[in-house]
């Protein structure tokens, strides 16, 4: 339990908990896309044996001991249309993003052996051998066939069919294979035969091959190594999304092109195999040298795409529970299952599960549900069907873990649940998004293939826009929909399309189609041509409001605006629902559907008493501005009784007016006339909105604001100072309570740190104690959200003593966050000689090797740290550029370089870094600084007058 709120909710709970669900439904239509990433290999296919398709023990190299060809893990590409060396191909079907439609596989049979050995594995790549049988139909006749290949070697390749429609046969006829090659820029395995398949049948390909595993690639197979009971321990699991399954078998990679598998994984007898159905069964080979392995074969898959695909090879424990009869394992290193961290998400996923069937009205279409916790995963979390695997740092937590974000981010990850309410889905969501988008970022949520000319261009799919953009227009659709609307519409799109592809238009005609059947809810257009307009295009509006007149008008969002706008052109107009609400009642709902239009009962009286706020929970995508009639009434309304104004929209007002003040759609002074009644806030994460804007990376690091920071420090701590008495008597004598309260959690730290930077001297003093009696006593940890602060001041106002301390720490951590987090506290001494020594350890990986970050770059974003690494690099900057690449030394230059703002300055540092820097980095590098430098000189305007706007009211 955390301090008491005066949240306002406009929206219901079963209505949020949806969102997520709609979010992944809008990019349904984008996972057709999902099949076409990756860049093409340089792969020499084998001689191809037509005797059949050998037995893995008997087959030439399937399965001997000796070494597999090997080539560059990511070799250049060939122009298009080429081949196998020494062959020219003409311009064919091989050129096009998307297969043919002469083939659709129906069933895989699928056998991989990945040759994991305990061990045996300090080597970067491991090697496997695999077979495939699929069946396929033939849609259309053709002599050629084509199907995905990356980076595989192919060991054989038949065609066995027509296949009869009874039990199979074993004198079926056989076509032949003339020619196997390889299409390399579209990562197509192509089959050259010697008759044509006929339309109508079946037939059945067989192919063996071989490949590589890479050391945590994390692309296809690969293999991590970790310490598990102290010992170095290895497993191996795949990730095929987007397009990753064509590096591990030859397949039909698009996700439209669904068919049932059966999956055969062969192991040492020391690992268990894990993969999206249950064990059906295992029996025991040898290889060529005698060796005995285990044979894990699996029930067969509903239909499902390629990349869904999964398998885990691991020596880990499990808990289970039964949920409605399925059986539900966490799986995880056994130290972990051991000491009981996986007992929360064990605890919530069946509920979750439960609570989805009973909303949706379908059942889970699985007979078991297996998740596993890799200890480094890139992908933070894939929802593979029957076996979803996590970045332990998101699934496990210590069960004595007292203040810690990781439970609430554990149910966001596993349900969206709690995502989805107000405060928190714009401090996970919202606010990150609206940071980012404009009108001219690159791409819009929504896009069509034919606009792709390179499968590389498919994970770009995969980024902010499309998760977070894309659920923050689900939610603003659910919000001018009625909850029944809304879960019908879905029920019926997700009955209609299950095991099947959609587009996006088909979900939007089952929310017409729902709309239409009822006649509560009018739209001023189709719900097509409403979401069309959010997702087709980039960027977001900004709704004006004059509060005098009820005039509201839209226009893009640019990141700084200019008065004549002549070189930007944006001339679509989106069609936006305006919730609102007047002197804090609910409103009825209006549309915005042109540039501009009035509504006379939105204007306000000269009434103290009389405001209005637009975009009512923040359910819009869509920042908000007022006349200065408008923004003056909130603003007395914030200083006459803040609370009759929900937490929400308290949030959403400084949020707003200091994101259109930094980009010119008002004066700064507007925004910091919001923050006067802050001694009243009592709601931390709308003190967390102000410090984020206020108080930037860029102030804090400025060391020519000393004009700004008394004044600031002055008005902030005369305000500050009754949330952060709250809170420091909440972690100093009950720290427990505020392990449920996810808003305290996000913005803890922030508030921490400014407190501290701030110079309060309570801050100071709780961060002294709680760094010593963690430094005496390891066992009591320093609380979760506020540990990086505490860790840094410890190392700022310390000696080598209790820096040499951290250093030792760092040793004995495995987690890859824990020794981040400890690298980024040893740059916080103000001391030069230790962070001169601090830069010889990194450069020389002596006494140890800092792989998690660029230590160079870590110190010279401290005011001190930046002199040191300049004189550093002076003497060392060979051993830098080689230990962490030319790269890296121009991003140094631009971190020291980042209070520059003049030429000379510019010049003098180019100076210094001439003979550092390549000659093609040289072109670049002085139009780089000069941004920063007009970046800087607009931000000392900006001060300046926050300066003097403080002088005023301080």
């Amino acid at each position: 339990m955390g301090p008491p709120s005066s949240s306002g909710f406009y929206v219901s709970r079963a209505v949020a908990l949806l969102l997520a669900a709609l979010a992944a439904a809008l990019l349904l239509a984008l996972a057709v896309l999902a099949a076409l990433y990756g860049r093409c290999a340089r792969v020499q296919p084998s001689d191809l044996h037509h005797s059949g398709v050998p037995d893995a023990a008997s087959s030439p190299r399937g399965t001997q001991e000796e070494p597999l060809p090997t080539w560059p893990p990511r070799p250049t590409r060939e122009p298009a249309g080429t081949a196998t060396p020494g062959h020219w191909r003409p311009p064919g079907p091989w050129d096009q993003l998307r297969l043919p439609p002469w083939l659709v596989p129906l069933h895989y049979e699928l056998e991989l052996w990945p040759r994991l050995r305990p061990n045996e594995f300090q080597s970067p790549t491991l090697s496997f051998t695999g077979r495939v049988n699929i069946t396929v139909r033939c849609n259309a006749a053709t002599a050629r066939l084509l199907l995905h290949s990356l980076f595989l070697d192919c060991e054989s390749a038949e065609v066995r069919g027509p296949l009869s429609s009874g039990p199979r046969d074993g004198a079926l006829g056989r076509v032949p294979v003339d020619d196997v090659w390889f299409a390399f820029d579209m990562q197509y395995m192509v089959l050259e035969l010697g008759a044509t398949l006929q339309p109508g049948s079946r037939y059945e390909l067989q192919l063996s091959f071989s490949g590589l595993v890479y050391r945590d690639l994390r692309e296809g197979l690969f293999f991590s190594i970790y310490t598990d009971q102290g010992e170095r321990r290895a497993l191996l699991a795949s990730q095929m999304e987007p397009t990753f399954a064509r590096s591990v078998f030859p397949c039909f990679d698009e996700p439209a092109l669904k068919a049932t598998f059966n999956i055969t994984i062969i192991h040492h007898p020391s690992y268990g195999a894990l993969s999206n159905m249950p064990k059906l069964g295992q029996s025991e080979k040898r290889d060529v040298n005698g060796s005995v392995w285990t044979v894990t074969t699996f029930s067969t898959t509903p239909h499902m795409p390629t990349y869904l695909v999964a398998l885990a090879i691991c020596d880990y424990d499990h808990v289970s529970r039964t949920e409605r009869g399925q059986e539900i394992r966490i799986w995880a290193r056994k130290d972990a299952i051991a000491n009981g961290n996986a007992a929360f998400a064990l605890n919530i996923t069946g509920p979750i599960f439960s609570f989805l069937e009973d909303l949706f009205n379908i059942s889970y279409p699985l007979p078991k549900t297996d998740i596993i916790a890799l200890p480094t995963f890139d992908n933070s979390a894939m929802e593979n069907w029957g076996l979803l695997i996590f970045d332990e740092s998101l699934l496990l937590m210590q069960p004595n873990d007292q203040v810690t974000d990781k439970k609430a981010v554990i149910s966001f990850i596993l349900s969206h649940e709690i995502g989805h309410q107000n405060e928190v889905f714009f401090s996970n969501i919202l606010h990150h998004v609206l940071s980012e988008d404009h009108a001219l970022v690159s791409r819009a949520v929504s896009l069509k293939v034919e606009n792709f000319t390179e499968t590389s261009e498919i994970n770009e799919l995969f980024d902010l826009f499309t998760y977070n953009k894309g659920a923050s227009l689900a939610r603003m659709l659910s919000s001018f929909l009625n909850e029944n609307v809304f879960i019908s519409a879905l029920k019926s799109y997700l009955k209609t399309f299950s095991y099947s592809n959609a587009e996006q238009d088909d979900l939007w005609r089952h929310f017409q189609m729902v709309v239409d059947d009822q006649s509560k809810i009018l739209l001023p257009a189709p719900v097509k041509s409403i979401m069309d307009r959010w997702t087709h295009q980039s960027g977001f509006p900004v709704i004006t409001l004059n509060v005098s007149t009820g005039a509201m008008k839209q226009e893009p969002f640019y990141l700084g605006k200019v008065q004549n706008q002549t070189l930007l052109t944006h001339n679509d107009t989106w069609i936006v629902p305006i919730l609102w609400i007047k002197n804090g009642i609910t409103q009825s709902l209006v549309w915005l559907d042109k540039s501009s239009k009035i509504f006379p009962e939105m204007q306000v009286s000269d009434s103290d008493h009389d405001w209005v706020i637009l975009n009512l929970n923040m359910t819009g995508y869509y920042r908000v501005n007022y006349d200065k009639v408008g923004w003056k009434k909130l603003k007395q309304q914030l200083e006459k009784d803040p609370k009759a104004i929900p937490v929400i929209h308290r949030l959403q007002m400084i949020d707003d007016a200091f994101s259109l003040s930094k980009n010119n759609y008002v004066e700064i002074e507007t925004a910091l006339d919001l923050t006067k009644y802050l001694a009243e806030e009592d709601e931390i994460i709308v003190w967390y909105a102000v410090l984020v804007n206020l108080v930037t990376k860029d102030l804090v690091f400025d060391v020519n604001n000393y004009d700004m920071y008394p004044l600031l420090k002055k008005y902030l701590l005369k305000r500050l100072i009754s949330i952060w008495n709250m809170y420091s008597t909440v972690i100093r004598e009950n720290v427990a309570a505020l392990q449920d309260d996810y808003l305290a959690l996000v913005a803890l730290e922030k508030l921490f740190e400014t407190a501290c930077w701030l110079g309060l001297e309570d801050c100071l003093q709780l961060s002294r104690e709680l760094f010593k009696n963690w430094t005496n006593h390891p066992e009591n940890e320093i609380p979760y959200p506020i540990k990086s602060v505490v860790l840094c001041y410890g190392v700022a106002f310390g000696s080598d003593e209790e820096w040499d301390f951290l250093l030792n720490m760092y040793s004995n951590k495995t987690k890859e966050e824990e020794r981040i987090q400890l690298t980024y506290a040893m740059s916080c001494s103000k001391d030069p000689w230790i962070l001169h020594r601090y830069l010889e350890y990194a450069v020389t990986a002596a006494p140890f090797t800092f792989n998690e970050t660029n230590i160079m770059e870590v110190v010279a974003e401290s005011e001190v740290g930046r002199y040191i690494v300049k004189d550093f690099l002076i003497n060392n900057w060979q051993a830098v550029s080689e230990r962490y690449g030319t790269q890296s030394l121009v991003n140094l230059m631009y971190i020291i370089g980042r209070t520059i703002s003049t030429d000379l300055q510019i010049t003098e540092l180019q100076q210094f870094f001439g003979n550092m820097l390549e000659e093609h980095q040289k072109l670049t590098v002085r139009a780089k600084l000069q941004t920063i430098k007009n970046k800087n000189l607009e931000n000392k305007k900006r001060n300046a007058r926050m300066t003097a706007w403080l002088r005023k009211n301080t």
